[in-house]
């Protein structure tokens, strides 16, 4: 299938996405590569997600007034994340398709299981920069090789116990401090093209579509069932990518 002919899916695939991450704020890239890799290359997929992935976190952070207060909480984690995916970007090119697709998949299920069967812990204020450092490196290295430091992200931030919207608000500005650098790295390692850009750009239109539906959605959901529409999807959408590669 080229590029061309796989366009009126990736424009449903952006849409039923940017539901996902307009209903719990998260999820974007996950349910993009997840749906989109049957269909094209995992990389392919990634250098699509790219605009959409941008534009979708500035409007998230910008609507939830959460960018300078969540700069001002979270800049150890951000800083160290935005450099490890400027990094391990160079190294995506080395994965292959069906490695790159398996990873992603059993590293979302680990997270739901874990975040299932383990209530969030509340971390005590003095170990706060400690943990920022490190799962910020964890999200800086598995973001640079899969794009997806959403996971760690949300990991986070659930310990933190935080409303269903400043939650939002403040996975916007650390996923947008992801999409920078990861565009950069993908550019420098041959991985998008200003081709591949010019249909990235055109997905930004069904993204922001989909957030907006989704976020009418977020309003009828409690936190305890935001939280369980939150693993819900990252459930499905991990299954998913792991079912693509063994069967």
């Amino acid at each position: 299938m080229t590029i061309e002919e796989l366009l009126p899916i990736a424009a449903g695939v952006f849409l039923l996405a940017g539901i996902i991450k307009g209903l719990v704020g998260v999820g974007l890239p996950t349910a993009v590569i997840s749906m989109l890799s049957q269909f094209t290359d995992p990389r392919i997929a990634i250098a699509m997600l790219l605009l959409p992935a941008l534009v979708s976190n500035i409007f998230q952070a910008h609507k939830n007034k959460m960018i300078l207060k969540s700069i001002k909480l979270f800049w150890p984690f951000l800083g160290i994340m935005i450099i490890g995916i400027l990094i391990f970007s160079q190294y995506a090119a080395d994965f292959s398709a069906d490695t790159l697709t398996i990873f992603v998949g059993i590293m979302i299920m680990v997270f739901v299981i874990v975040n299932l069967f383990v209530k969030p812990i509340a971390i005590p204020e003095r170990f706060d920069l400690a943990f920022q450092i490190v799962l910020g490196a964890i999200a800086g290295i598995i973001g640079g090789l899969t794009s997806l430091w959403a996971p760690a992200v949300v990991v986070y931030l659930m310990s933190k116990h935080m409303p269903k919207n400043e939650f939002v608000g403040a996975m916007g500005i650390l996923l947008l401090g992801g999409s920078l650098p990861l565009l950069a790295g993908y550019w420098q390692a041959g991985l998008t093209t200003p081709t591949l850009l010019l249909y990235s750009a055109l997905m930004v239109i069904p993204t922001l579509l989909g957030v907006a539906l989704g976020e009418k959605g977020r309003h009828f959901l409690n936190g305890q069932q935001f939280r369980i529409v939150l693993l819900g999807v990252f459930f499905i959408l991990g299954i998913n990518l792991i079912r693509t590669v063994i069967l």
